[in-house]
């Protein structure tokens, strides 16, 4: 009897163990689409709030340039990433978007997209993750503030090098009232960014068009000759 009770618990066991995996196979499998969908939008509004469609004629998502691997620690990332190019219709690069993180946060790891301008100048900055404090360090995302604007046309020389600070120390950036950490954070990994396309800037702003942004324009082409 012991036997029989044990043998028909293994049983019910198993089939429950597939029945589980089966339904985790198919959610993962329906959903797993509408996610990237999801996270491709956000991703093309936060690049195009950096760059505005007038400022390029190509697809922002698919032309990347992989960042080497001797870089990723300058930029603070751990896992590697890719620079977004915007190019003009003679594909000139006007500029590039960089991601990065900043570890000097008050409630951890900060994530940024840095927009560079081929003339040295930020094309805008946005915050793409954080965990900083409600109503105080959140400020740093676009829609909590302006603040995260105040780079705009910013480059090395403007402000001069000694004044990319937060006023507190002396520099020409605002912080939070009650809080500094995260402005200064923010201002610091800019400053280095900056630095990072200044250094490389002759193969950033002439990597030429990625494979996969080619793939992308070929049906686009042909079937514009099509309707044509």
């Amino acid at each position: 009897m012991l036997k029989r009770s044990i043998t028909t618990n293994a049983v019910v066991l198993t089939l429950f163990a597939l029945v589980t995996a089966g339904t985790l196979a198919v959610t993962q499998i329906t959903t797993k689409e509408p996610i990237e969908r999801a996270i491709r939008k956000a991703e093309a509004r936060a690049l195009l709030e950096i760059i505005p469609l007038d400022r390029h004629s190509n697809d922002l998502l698919v032309d990347t340039y992989p960042i080497p691997k001797s870089y990723w620690n300058q930029l603070g990332l751990k896992q590697g990433g890719d620079i977004n190019l915007a190019r003009e219709e003679d594909g000139t690069i006007t500029a590039v978007i960089i991601p990065s993180v900043t570890y000097e946060g008050y409630g951890g790891p900060i994530s940024l997209l840095v927009g560079v301008n081929r003339d040295g100048t930020v094309a805008g900055v946005r915050v793409t993750e954080h965990t900083e404090t409600p109503g105080l360090g959140d400020k740093i995302e676009i829609k909590k503030s302006d603040w995260i604007t105040t780079f705009n046309g910013k480059s090395l020389q403007n402000p001069p090098a000694a004044q990319w600070e937060v006023q507190k120390d002396g520099g020409a950036f605002d912080q939070f009232s009650g809080a500094t950490i995260t402005p200064r954070a923010i201002v610091n990994q800019v400053q280095s960014v900056l630095e990072f396309v200044i250094s490389h800037k002759e193969s950033l702003f002439s990597a030429p068009v990625s494979k996969r942004a080619v793939e992308v324009e070929q049906p686009e082409a042909e079937t514009r000759t099509q309707e044509q």
